[in-house]
């Protein structure tokens, strides 16, 4: 695996880093067709695009799940993943249900009443991916904060099922959660296309929440505006700081988890000090490589998109973090606490060997949608407030409204805009 020397290889580790973040272009055009043909021919090319890509011909009538469908998925389960199923759903509904705001109002003592006011989203879309591949731990987190943050109307969305429908475990997670009613069987940029202008069979939705390959990352991009969207995400990525204590297996075991999703994850290790062994990870990576169900996935993201870092002391981790602002950070160093408080942009820090990253993914409770691709230098994750929205009530009387009306028209006047100004004037007289 390279090791990059920083800071003495700062420009090429920053080349890097940006490299991590372009986005590919190539998909545009053709999720720009299936937009323009949802929102011209709704159904019929929703149906259309779903046979061409997905090999089955859907109709109004065979589009929805039904819902005994997924109440027989959820009796099928065997019981320990039953368990699990609610285990991580009460602990991702504990934490984010204290992510929940209060509406304000100020009262001034001219009489002005000023409110802010939080209500939920009317109808969301969350998008699971699906077809040959199960994700239920994807319904859990963005249909549970939906829910804490008061949705009542939440719309999943999938691909067609190959194989048997009671086998598919988010159907069994739509049961579990309430929401059997609202499961439709398409996916891909036409099933984002749909949610966004709605059509016979899907209504119009508010905000499309939920991961998806490139199209469906494409879609949710150039459909920003018409619809809300929790973000654009890009391939999974984990960043670990580790010091000399650290347990090699443990890391190469971290890097794996984060290397197995497609084959295009980046997943970086940055070790501290000069007699940090990278040789030894690197032993334990050849170990555990041998024997991974998912080695041709682990193998091309390692060859790819990895890469190790020293860095002399804990200070240079911190600032090498902060300019990758990674997805998710991993710190298994002396000082654990200290170094993540001085991190400011990562999307999950996973502090000490018995706090893998796994854990996040699945059952500890804040939420697994994060930013990536350098992203959360400014985005957050997924949580109650990404279901909420806020307005703003503002009643004078007439004593608040003379105080406020001459300062009001002045900076009207100033603007040019004395329409503005004269809404104000009329009243004085």
């Amino acid at each position: 695996m390279r090791v990059y020397d920083y800071p003495a290889e700062k420009p090429e580790l920053m080349a890097k880093f940006a490299k991590a973040e372009q986005r590919d272009n190539s998909v545009d055009a053709i999720v720009a067709n299936i937009i323009n043909e949802v929102r011209a021919h709704g159904d019929d090319a929703v149906f259309d695009f779903t046979e061409k890509f997905d090999k089955v011909r859907l109709t109004p009538e065979t589009v929805k799940a039904d819902p005994a469908v997924c109440a027989a998925a959820w009796e099928k389960l065997d019981p320990d993943l039953r368990d699990a199923l609610v285990y991580a759903a009460n602990g991702i509904r504990e934490f984010h249900a204290r992510q929940l705001p209060e509406s304000f109002t100020l009262t001034r003592p001219n009489g002005t009443r000023l409110t802010q006011r939080i209500r939920p989203l009317r109808r969301v879309g969350v998008y699971v991916p699906g077809g040959r591949a199960t994700y239920p731990s994807t319904v859990l987190m963005n249909v549970i904060p939906a829910q804490v943050a008061g949705v009542k109307d939440i719309v999943m969305v999938t691909p067609p099922v190959h194989g048997d429908p009671t086998c598919f475990t988010p159907f069994a997670c739509a049961h579990m959660l309430g929401i059997a009613d609202n499961v439709y069987t398409v996916g891909g940029a036409q099933a984002v296309a749909a949610l966004a202008f709605g059509t016979k069979t899907l209504e119009r939705v508010d905000k499309v929440v939920g991961p998806g390959n490139a199209f469906v990352a494409c879609a949710k991009r150039m459909l920003y505006g018409i619809i809300d969207i929790d973000s654009v995400a890009g391939e999974s990525e984990v960043l670990i700081i580790a010091d000399k204590t650290a347990n090699p297996a443990f890391i190469a075991a971290d890097l794996f988890a984060q290397a197995e999703h497609t084959g295009n994850e980046t997943v970086v290790l940055l070790g501290i000090g000069a007699d940090f062994d990278f040789e030894a990870v690197e032993k334990q990576i050849a170990a555990q490589i041998a024997t991974a169900p998912r080695r041709v996935q682990i193998e091309s993201t390692l060859s790819k998109n990895s890469f190790f870092v020293r860095v002399p002391d804990a200070e240079t981790a911190i600032e090498v973090a902060n300019a990758k602002a990674p997805e998710h950070l991993e710190i298994l160093a002396e000082n654990d606490a200290a170094i993540a408080e001085k991190i400011d942009a990562v999307g999950a820090i996973f502090l000490g060997p018995w706090t893998p990253e796994p854990v996040g993914d699945y059952v500890a409770g804040p939420n697994h949608v994060l930013p990536t691709g350098g992203t959360a230098r400014f985005f957050s994750p997924l949580g109650v407030d990404s279901f909420l929205k806020r307005s703003n009530v503002l009643c004078y009387n007439e004593n608040s409204f003379a105080e406020a009306a001459p300062h009001t028209i002045a900076l009207a006047a100033n603007e040019g805009l004395f329409a503005h100004a004269n809404a104000v004037k009329i009243r004085q007289k």
